[in-house]
């Protein structure tokens, strides 16, 4: 809970005067054309924002690219761009009520998530590689004695990341902050649902100190915005987190430009593996529910097949179909919400789609499935799910909860890993060595034991298969964002 009544967020929410435009050198401006940023809450208009074309995209690469050249920020000291992060922290902190907000507003999450799990995450990001800035060390490997070899780590320069709406700061964060700590400059490109809030952080980013051209914002639609930044060769890493189809685009526009490195965190369709001798089946169910749900299941690590032992099945399935049933779904501003509104019409109506594919495929719907109005959906639970269905092979991005069972461990593995996916997964099990086998077993990028979401900065996050490559989080994400220099100097 935030501390904020149900009344005082929905004054706020008819106050709101959010920057609109793009931050490009420092500053608010415009360019190319606008594009209505509507609240899947009640389908307002929040307001009109930039949409940028190639023109704009270019005058925020070229931002970057001089702040890069010629600016102080790669020239200061690994620990004054650590200080300036820290400021960036301060004042997200400081307007963390303010950028929930936007947040909850613009993709609908419940305020009280976005305040206590998502501005929380980007507060802990900014300061998890502000504090790492100047503890990274460079190499000097042992040569002979008439020689002296150094590895240095060097800034690769100008940064795009281009951001999706589930998590808008988050992922933001976690790409330039270990981007900026390495000493390189960026242009953020957020979803076109959810600018406001990206904007209202390159402002506080600005208040903070970091010199005009080392943090970007440009809006506007992937197609244009998105494609021109994958296409200019001012760029020289791009970072993208988003759909496996948009993905593949990236890569052919790094292959027509400038090959420049292209990091992916893509789809999922995370296995939960519950096996009968789980330490707590109550919990593994509670959980599975909460996994799915969260967010309205628009998360790619969501665990959306649930693969249970059928010894057991009954009881889980009995248990998650009832908090299926009894969670509230309502307005994203009521702190009591558990479940806010899909991101918008078109994708609520994309998500009812799988809905009747499980119908027609033979699935068997034990909760939800119907949409009360604007852009809400209950949450939906399918049992009966066998492994060629569409909703256990799709990311669906939603409330939809695909129930398959299994017989025995090798047959658990084999459905976990029959998806063309590598995200996350889980598995449920009071046996240490199940826990080891099935973890080093199952083909995916993280593998929670009797848990699911958890972990912190320290620990590196990506994907296997079509989920991806590269790891953002932790120390490894800095590999991302600096080239190694080898430095052989005779004696």
């Amino acid at each position: 809970m935030t501390g904020v009544p149900y009344q005082e967020w929905r004054s706020r929410a008819e106050r709101l005067d959010p920057h609109t435009g793009h931050h490009i050198d420092g500053a608010f401006t415009d360019g190319g054309g606008t594009l209505p940023v509507v609240s899947p809450r009640d389908g307002r208009v929040l307001a009109e924002v930039g949409d940028a074309d190639a023109a704009t995209v270019d005058r925020a690469v070229a931002a970057a690219r001089r702040a890069f050249d010629e600016g102080p920020w790669p020239r200061m000291s690994p620990a004054d761009r650590g200080a300036a992060l820290l400021r960036w922290a301060d004042l997200v902190e400081r307007d963390r009520d303010t950028l929930a907000l936007l947040v909850s507003l613009e993709m609908g999450k419940p305020v009280a998530e976005a305040h206590g799990i998502e501005l929380r995450a980007v507060v802990g990001c900014l300061r998890w590689y502000a504090e790492a800035a100047d503890k990274q060390a460079d190499e000097a490997p042992r040569t002979g004695p008439d020689a002296l070899a150094l590895v240095t780590r060097e800034p690769v320069g100008v940064v795009a990341a281009v951001v999706p709406w589930n998590f808008p700061l988050t992922m933001a964060a976690w790409k330039l902050a270990p981007a900026l700590a390495a000493g390189c400059t960026a242009v953020l490109k957020p979803a076109e649902e959810s600018p406001l809030s990206a904007l209202r952080l390159a402002a506080l980013a600005a208040e903070a100190g970091l010199p005009p051209g080392v943090l970007n914002v440009v809006n506007g639609r992937g197609g244009v915005a998105g494609r021109a930044l994958g296409e200019h060769p001012g760029v020289d890493v791009l970072a993208f987190t988003g759909s496996t189809e948009v993905g593949r685009h990236f890569l052919r526009y790094a292959a027509d430009s400038n090959l420049k490195r292209v990091w992916l965190e893509l789809g999922g369709k995370s296995p939960n593996i519950v096996l009968p001798d789980a330490p707590d089946l109550d919990a593994a169910a509670d959980t599975a529910a909460w996994g799915i749900f969260f967010n309205a299941g628009e998360m790619c690590t969501a665990p959306s097949r649930l693969l249970v032992h059928r010894s057991v099945a009954g009881r889980v399935l009995e248990r998650v179909v009832a908090r299926a049933e009894g969670m509230r779904v309502g307005d994203p501003l009521d702190p009591a919400t558990e479940m806010g509104p899909l991101v918008s019409a078109r994708h609520r109506d994309r998500v009812l789609a799988y809905v009747d594919a499980g119908h027609a495929d033979g699935a068997r719907l034990r909760a939800g499935g119907s949409a009360p109005e604007g852009c809400y959906l209950r949450p939906t639970v399918f049992d009966r799910v066998t492994p060629a269905m569409r909703i256990a092979r799709d990311e669906i991005f939603g409330p939809v909860l695909a129930v398959l069972e299994f017989d025995d461990l090798d047959e658990a593995v084999r459905l976990a890993n029959d998806t063309d996916y590598g995200l996350a997964a889980a598995v449920w099990t009071a046996d240490l060595s199940a826990a080891h086998r099935v973890s080093r077993a199952l083909r995916a990028g993280t593998v929670w034991v009797n848990c699911y979401e958890e972990g912190d900065m320290s620990v590196p996050f990506g994907g296997m298969k079509r989920s991806g490559h590269g790891r953002d989080k932790s120390l490894h994400a800095l590999d991302k964002y600096t080239d190694l220099k080898t430095t052989w100097i005779r004696l």
